[in-house]
């Protein structure tokens, strides 16, 4: 199985521009990135980005580029343009703001595909571990069947707890936002309609199981610290200048 990782970076950015390139802990954030991608082993390491001063980094710090349409509503499909003409069978999408992303995590998001030929979408959770998390709309969680594939994702507090007891009853997982695709379906998904649910929660995963399609779900100790703001920019400086 050949598998390559890829990384949408755009340098706009609503809440933060330009966070790719933002300094931290002395190197662009998206250098960091970069570097715990190819310390996962597992396949070479491509930035998709429309931004000149994105893409002379990431050659910089080893990574190969391929330029995209400014124009994408989303991560998925930038990456679905730029990795069109790569060969390989599985594609992992790292996102451009995870600095901390454990490269355990890369390797773990496709083990999913070794044991089943035919899935389409892989991503990864982990135990929700206080009650806060569980009712908080900013973690996302999700529910599995027998197999391991989700059933739904939500912002809302599920499996709801409908007898007393608390969280560790009803066992719930907060989804990390890590995905993997098998690439023909990666190549599908730009074409899939949005669904209600998608926009409801804004979770762009809920297009895949609306349309029919499997995603399976890793479940470990993964845990991810993504950066949305310059706060989190200065928590992850903390977390890398303490190890």
């Amino acid at each position: 199985m050949k598998i390559a990782i890829g990384i949408p970076a755009r340098y706009e950015s609503t809440r933060f521009p330009g966070k790719p390139l933002a300094d931290l802990a002395g190197r662009p954030m998206i250098a960091h990135v970069i570097e715990r991608a190819k310390a996962a082993g597992i396949g070479e390491v491509y930035i998709a980005t429309d931004d000149g001063r994105i893409a002379a980094v990431a050659r910089e710090y080893g990574a190969e580029v391929r330029m995209t349409r400014p124009d994408h509503n989303s991560g998925t499909e930038r990456l679905a343009e730029a990795m069109r003409e790569i060969d390989c069978d599985v594609v992992i999408n790292v996102q451009g703001d995870e600095p901390l992303i454990d490269p355990e995590a890369i390797r773990a998001v496709v083990e999913p595909f070794r044991h089943d030929h035919t899935l389409s979408m892989a991503t990864l959770a982990h135990p929700i571990q206080s009650d806060e998390d569980f009712n908080d709309p900013n973690v996302v969680k999700v529910v599995c069947d027998a197999k391991g594939h989700a059933l739904y994702f939500s912002r809302a507090p599920i499996p709801f707890p409908r007898n007393p007891g608390g969280i560790t009853d009803a066992g719930p997982l907060q989804h990390v936002g890590l995905y993997a695709y098998r690439k023909e379906f990666l190549l599908i998904y730009p074409g899939l309609t949005p669904c209600e649910t998608e926009q409801v929660e804004s979770l762009e995963q809920l297009r895949v199981l609306h349309h029919g399609y499997s995603i399976a779900v890793n479940s470990g100790n993964f845990k991810c610290i993504g950066v949305d703001t310059p706060e989190d920019l200065a928590r992850a400086a903390k977390i890398i200048s303490a190890s």
